[in-house]
């Protein structure tokens, strides 16, 4: 029996996902694909990171790297980072492979050789950090690929050269920046099968430009991907509904150049026949075939997904080459409905502003600033704070000089290039491939120009478009949430914050929030826990639940302490939970979800009740064993008054009962929990409106439904009128109401009919905590004044049933 933790080389076939200790998260990704899934995988092998480490200490590299690292002064200057990085290279490369190490190298190669029945196979060998594709570090590209080597002494060498590419400049600004120690993080090679690409390219299982979970976006090229990482080539572009497996959008790009492989090794850039040039690189087939595989990883792994994949030109088959988690839109956990830009919308007010340059929206946002062209990354130290940096195209040695643009803007590039991809983990708007929108943005625009960038639309301005910044200033900048000197009035309304990702919870513990007003549950089980808590149950790990919600739900109290926070149990539809590794055993295929199986109603189901209890379980532990006592609770989606009564008596047996330090509160999202709340209200402390579910159920418009999209509006006069018989009957025996919903963030007009009907608290989210601090305090002295002159502000509509 193999002992894999000392092994030097593991096969795909014996490698998970678990193992990105052992081979990084590249190898163990591809080792999970082709052991647990259909999808067609090339095959192949890794070497380990203990190989790696078995290198390093043998060739003595480890101190010498130390030694030269410790020696750098000033990561932001290019030069010295550079040249360090460069001899730490050549440290790694003229060490000699130790002589088992390359043994089992060169006979694993000659294995695969047999497996596929070649004498020298050709080979792709990626490096694969044991660090990277973390949840919030995207290291995943950081170090270097070698395509089309054969033999096995070359295999060998390229080895020891994605060691080496551990250290390149931008590997190690990025370690850096990220505070990882190098010792930390080992590097597997993954040496695969080499696919004779005819054409090749990047898919999410998410719109990484808008962040529609819906959508699978898919971007592809002539020849092999590396262009499309690159910039190099602006890719054609296909974006395909998740569900029906149908292509809404298609955007065929010129493509003049393709990355090719050389029949005796290695690669060139070729042109592309005049006759392609502008044919799409994949057919309506191979889309829809990819979107499938891409809604099946997705599904497997239980979360957003970033894959590569190329199509190869002797059998015409497609194969998924590499898949990781996406590392941007997975942490954002947005409770609202997103929608696709075509570039147009949203800028009636704005008719008269000059358009110089249209692209690609590929991280959203609006900045305003001078313009400074950079054509060469030799001339990035020439880039200053809060610039707009216009260019060919970035690369990750352009990092140093992205992380201090306002905004990005580049002549090439798809949604999946460098540019968008950096610029969408650093939060700052980013428009690519100008050119294929009619104009190259370096031909228009200068060097000390102003301009106005709506990266929302993928439209930069001539000069600042006040009418179209202005909102931006609602962002919240670093610096602010770091130190704030504003001044906030105090408010007997209270903002309170919604979050999702605990990782957050310390950045944003510094905004004036008077605690969390929804924390959401489910962003745990998405982005940590990944597998079906009935499953674990029934694979004797019920413990992993209890420990890993405990976690992510103690970081954001510890955070926010001694201000409260309301946890809202999990809230998943059946589809849902479906996506959860062994879901398939235990959810029911269900046609309309959102009125499904959720909420309260599984809590006491017997085929669930114990799924509920690991809940409360963990709970218990924050609270009672972590001390944070300011952790309250909140159950989403209850039916009727029996069902309250049949949780909350399920949590009083477990040992959570409502006491003055403890807190259970409902959502109130079912027109139901309005008229009903007077009975309603002895089983709870108070309320939290879900403005979406309960203007879907007050409206009979299915929320995610577009074609009735129009006539969905939480400001409409029913759910007004809701609202404000919900407060009058909470408040008639003592009890809160909050509001949680997307509505406050987006109309201020509506928080100030809140504070008006007297409405407790107001959740919004982090970016819209200050704005909405400032307008309550107000609309609070406002209606103060309005009273004492007698002057009043009543809406003309009554809102009284």
């Amino acid at each position: 029996m193999k002992n894999r933790s000392t092994a030097n080389v593991l096969w795909f076939d014996e490698l998970h996902r678990s193992d990105v200790d052992l081979v990084g998260g590249k190898s163990s990704s591809l080792g999970e694909l082709t052991s647990s899934t259909d999808i067609p995988v090339p095959y192949g092998f890794a070497t380990t990171a203990h190989a790696y480490r078995h290198f390093m200490d043998a060739t003595g590299a480890n101190d010498k790297i130390k030694e030269l690292l410790e020696s750098i002064k000033d990561y932001e200057d290019s030069d010295e980072l550079h040249n360090t990085c460069t001899a730490i290279r050549k440290v790694v490369t003229d060490s000699k492979m130790p002589a088992d190490l390359a043994k089992t190298i060169k006979e694993a190669y000659t294995e695969l050789a047999d497996k596929v029945g070649e004498t020298e196979p050709f080979v792709a060998i990626r490096s694969s950090a044991t660090a990277e594709d973390l949840p919030d570090a995207s290291f995943a590209g950081q170090q270097d690929s070698y395509l089309n080597v054969q033999g096995a002494d070359d295999v060998v060498q390229r080895v020891k050269e994605c060691y080496a590419s551990l250290f390149t400049d931008r590997a190690t600004y990025y370690r850096h920046k990220q505070n990882f120690p190098f010792e930390k993080v080992a590097l597997s090679a993954t040496v695969q099968m080499m696919v004779f690409s005819k054409a090749s390219g990047i898919m999410f299982s998410v719109n990484v430009g808008t962040g529609d979970d819906t959508k699978v976006v898919i971007d592809s090229i002539w020849g092999l991907g590396e262009y499309i990482v690159q910039g190099t080539v602006t890719p054609d572009d296909f974006v395909v509904d998740k569900e029906s497996l149908e292509i809404v959008s298609k955007d065929i790009n010129q493509k003049d150049i393709e990355l090719t492989r050389l029949p005796g090794g290695g690669v060139e850039e070729q042109k592309v026949p005049a006759a392609k040039v502008k044919q799409p690189s994949l057919t309506d087939e191979q889309v829809i075939e990819l979107a499938g595989y891409a809604k099946e990883i997705e599904k497997h792994y239980g979360c957003y997904m970033d894959m590569e994949f190329a199509l190869d030109q002797n059998t015409n088959k497609l194969w998924l080459v590499q898949a990781r988690p996406e590392t941007v839109w997975s942490q954002k956990n947005k409770n609202k409905k997103n929608s696709s830009s075509t570039g147009d919308e949203n800028v009636g007010n704005v008719t008269d502003a000059k358009v110089l340059v249209r692209g690609l929206a590929a991280s959203p946002g609006l900045a305003s600033g001078k313009v400074h062209v950079i054509a060469d990354p030799k001339n990035i130290d020439e880039f200053k704070e809060g610039e707009v940096l216009v260019t060919t195209m970035t690369s990750p040695d352009w990092v140093p000089a992205m992380k201090k643009a306002k905004a990005i803007i580049t002549n090439n590039g798809g949604m999946t290039c460098h540019a968008a991809i950096v610029s969408r983990e650093m939060q700052i708007p980013c428009i690519v491939g100008t050119t294929s929108r009619g104009a190259a943005a370096m031909d228009v625009l200068h060097t000390g120009d102003t301009i106005t960038v709506d990266a929302k639309n993928g439209i930069v301005y001539d000069g600042n478009v006040e009418s179209i910044v202005a909102p931006a200033k609602k962002a919240i900048q670093p610096g602010e949430i770091a130190g704030n000197a504003e001044y906030f009035a105090p408010t007997a309304t209270q903002v309170m914050m919604n979050l999702g990702d605990p990782d957050l919870a310390d950045k944003y513990s510094k905004l004036p929030a008077d605690g969390i007003g929804l924390m959401r549950e489910e962003f745990i089980w998405t982005s940590y826990i990944h597998e079906h808590p009935l499953y674990l149950i029934d694979q004797g790990h019920p413990e992993k639940v209890v420990n890993m919600l405990a976690e992510g739900i103690s970081k954001v109290a510890r955070a926010m302490a001694p201000r409260p926070v309301v946890l809202r149990f999990s809230d998943f539809k059946s589809s849902e939970y479906r996506n959860l590794k062994g879901g398939d055993k235990y959810e029911p295929h269900e046609s309309a979800d959102l009125l499904g199986w959720r909420g309260a109603s599984r809590y006491y189901d017997p085929k669930y009740i114990n799924a509920f209890k690991l809940e409360l379980k963990a709970v218990k532990k924050v609270r009672n064993e972590f001390g944070l006592k300011n952790l309250n609770v909140m159950i989403p989606f209850i039916r009727t008054v029996p069902e309250a009564k049949k949780v909350t008596d399920i949590m009083t047996v477990a040992g959570l009962v409502r006491s003055p330090d403890f807190k259970v509160y409902m959502m109130a999202e079912i027109p139901s929990n309005i008229i009903l709340a007077d009975q309603f209200n002895q089983f709870i402390d108070g309320y939290s409106i879900g403005s979406n579910d309960l203007t879907m159920l007050l409206l009979g418009c299915d929320r995610n439904n577009d074609t009735v999209a129009e006539l969905f509006d939480e400001r409409n006069l029913a759910v007004k009128r809701a609202i404000t018989h919900l407060i009058k009957m909470a408040h008639k025996d003592g009890k809160t109401v909050s509001i949680c919903g997307q509505t406050p963030s987006e109309y201020p007009d509506f928080t100030e009919f809140l504070v008006q009907q007297g409405i407790d608290y107001v959740s919004v989210n982090p970016d819209m905590v200050k704005e909405t601090k400032h307008n309550i305090s107000h609309f609070e002295q406002r209606i103060i004044l309005d009273n004492a002159t007698g002057r009043g502000r009543q809406d003309p509509t009554n809102y009284e049933w």
